[in-house]
């Protein structure tokens, strides 16, 4: 909204595109969608995606023509939790917006990318607005201190602020009325005094920003699994004990650190699979506070463990090179013979029983004619895995190359 800003001179010529302004609660959407009203001479509907349907969406539209003039800018149509609008709805908008009958201001919470349909938001611009800042938060709890028709009129006595903006989260809305319940918490003949001990008492709660089917649930169960990737288990033991305050499902953090072990961690240190899946165990049986522990213990165990992908990446190969090459026959040696024809054909003729051998093990072609040559797994640097491809360059004299 600064000078030269996109916004601010859109606003300021008295011709605005259609947008859609995604950010978390208390960041001022609606507030800027009513600036943008008042700025502008052209008319304004208002409609929440709460309490509507697509009649009233089409209804809005028609009164929008009705009042749109030549050469005149189009009028504003502001739809507040616009994510919460059905695909039908949002289809409503989209003739009007294409036109031009309307200019359409979306606010949301939620990953327009998951929430709007595709063709609405290739109309529309996306502005990303973050959450407040300290300084934000601090200046605009002292414009309600000083300029608030309540408040200005009581002394407040503001000794400590790390509870006040801890609990806000960056939600000035949050802020506001936290402000607002410590003021009707006081008599008032007595001095507002907000301090960390006055603000934790009134709230009696932390109101963590944490919503289990929404955007912050991905980004941070993605946070916690990276950490675990990238071999940090104080991030890791963080990113954790954000989700557990948070009301996340412990079976379902249980679930990623399985994933985890057989992704990230994998041959070089296959008990981390074992581990994941006892924490798993556990925290079915025990569940909640108890089934922290075990949650953490393998939090930590995966995090400081020595990390492979090999299986992750052969897999992948594997799957691509089926895609691309199709149903190729099984070599006739290592088919099944459960019948005298196809012990006739040939099924089973030739193969070598490797428990038969030193090592237990017999040079044998078990990979189809047309790719036998193929290496899919290449084992990544590390103990586990170093001793796994000494025995396998043993036994096989190409490992290295062609086998």
């Amino acid at each position: 909204m600064g000078e030269g800003s996109v916004l601010r001179n859109m606003i300021e010529s008295g011709r605005i595109s259609s947008f859609i302004l995604w950010g978390p609660p208390g960041v001022g959407k609606t507030t800027l969608a009513k600036i943008i009203a008042q700025r502008l001479d052209t008319p304004f509907y208002t409609l929440s995606a709460v309490n509507c349907g697509v009649k009233d969406v089409r209804d809005v539209i028609d009164r929008a023509k009705s009042n749109h003039f030549f050469n005149s800018a189009s009028p504003i149509l502001f739809i507040d939790e616009i994510h919460r609008f059905s695909k039908s709805q949002q289809d409503s908008l989209l003739a009007a917006v294409e036109t031009g009958d309307i200019t359409l201001i979306g606010a949301t919470t939620e990953n327009p990318s998951f929430e709007v349909i595709r063709p609405l938001l290739s109309r529309c611009q996306v502005y990303v607005l973050e959450s407040l800042s300290k300084e934000d938060l601090l200046q605009l709890l002292d414009t309600a201190i000083h300029m608030d028709v309540v408040l200005k009129e009581r002394n407040v006595v503001l000794e400590e602020t790390e509870a006040l903006l801890r609990y806000s989260g960056g939600d000035a809305r949050k802020l506001l009325n936290i402000l607002d319940l410590i003021t009707n918490a006081t008599a008032p003949a007595d001095d507002i005094v907000i301090n960390n001990k006055t603000v934790t008492e009134r709230l009696q709660q932390n109101p963590l920003a944490y919503d289990k089917d929404g955007e912050m649930h991905y980004d941070i169960i993605s946070a916690f699994i990276k950490s675990i990737r990238g071999s940090d288990p104080d991030a890791a033991l963080y990113w954790l004990a954000r989700m557990i305050a948070g009301g996340e499902d412990p079976k379902f953090i249980a679930r990623r650190l399985v994933i985890s072990a057989s992704e990230d961690i994998g041959l070089a240190n296959p008990n981390a699979l074992l581990l994941a899946n006892a924490a798993f165990d556990a925290v079915a049986k025990i569940g909640w506070p108890e089934g922290r522990i075990p949650l953490a213990e393998a939090t930590v165990y995966l995090a400081t463990s020595a990390k492979s992908n090999s299986a992750y990446m052969g897999i992948g190969r594997a799957l691509e090179l089926v895609e691309r090459t199709g149903n190729l026959a099984v070599p006739l040696p290592i088919r099944n013979a459960p019948t005298k024809l196809m012990s006739e054909l040939g099924y089973h003729d030739g193969y070598i029983y490797p428990h038969d051998y030193p090592e237990n093990f017999a040079v044998q072609q078990y990979l189809p004619e047309e790719i036998k040559n193929t290496r899919l797994w290449s084992p990544c640097k590390n103990a586990q895995e170093d001793r796994m491809n000494e025995r396998m360059t043993r036994f096989w004299p190409k490992w290295r190359g062609e086998r």
